[in-house]
């Protein structure tokens, strides 16, 4: 098809989707795309067909998978954390966690949000014998349990930074959903080094991120996303939607 001799610029879903079939190649949607469990082949549609997303498609189907982003940022994580697809994938995490020592771990189901898909087990067995089973859902993430690890979230819209600290003294589930609290930190050079290196990775013109901090200091991506709630954080929900939207009509503007 033809490029639009005016690009059109949709920044509704409503609009979007009533339009879907006559859009060419140039057009342009700026916002985050709503879709159904199923139908994140739109984004690989809409990519093919030389609509320009803003967000970039990558970035919003990264924030609706964390086995995606297992698979894209998986040097960037706590070493062997592992996306499992299927029974054969759990039968060579069995043996790769066994070979290392591994005892307790942490899985993370796809598309749960504020630690409501995060599961402690006993031993890398027992998650084998429930994905067997059917009572634990494929896909999922796996990682070892790192004990006595810090969780930081960030926040990053432009030149807007903001780090705090999550803790939860009676739950490994430091989400504020989850009972946790927080107070405002500071971030090191280097992890900030690693957000933008993650951002790059995964074209986040913006970001939530939440870091990792192991008992041995050593600092990793636990997962990232577009927006996220903002309880916990110093930034008004005023100010954020405006910085939100002035990063979008920032990229208008070099159009």
């Amino acid at each position: 098809m033809p490029p639009s001799a005016t690009p059109r610029i949709i920044t509704t879903n409503q609009i979007l989707r009533q339009e879907y079939h006559t859009l060419q190649r140039g057009d342009i949607f700026i916002g985050r795309l709503r879709l159904k469990t199923t139908e994140e082949h739109l984004l690989l549609d809409l990519v093919e067909r030389g609509i320009i997303l803003f967000p970039p498609a990558l970035s919003q189907h990264l924030c609706r998978s964390k086995v995606f982003q297992a698979h894209i940022f998986g040097r960037q994580m706590l070493p062997l954390s592992m996306p499992i697809h299927d029974q054969h994938d759990m039968l060579e995490i069995v043996n790769l966690y066994q070979k290392n020592g591994i005892s307790r771990v942490v899985t993370k189901l796809d598309r749960k949000n504020a630690g409501m898909g995060i599961h402690l087990w006993h031993n890398v067995e027992d998650v084998f014998s429930h994905s067997t089973l059917g009572s634990l859902p494929f896909p999922f993430v796996i990682q070892p349990f790192a004990e006595n690890s810090q969780d930081i979230r960030v926040i990053i819209l432009g030149e807007y930074l903001e780090s705090y600290a999550r803790y939860n003294p009676n739950n490994f589930r430091n989400n504020l959903h989850c009972g946790g609290q927080s107070n405002p930190c500071e971030i090191s050079g280097e992890q900030l080094d690693l957000c933008r290196q993650v951002m790059g990775r995964g074209k986040f013109p913006y970001a939530h991120i939440d870091l990792m901090i192991a008992e041995s200091g050593e600092t990793y991506l636990a997962e990232i996303n577009l927006r996220g709630g903002i309880k916990g954080a110093q930034i008004s929900p005023a100010e954020y939607n405006g910085r939100v939207e002035s990063i979008h009509r920032n990229f208008l503007s070099t159009r």
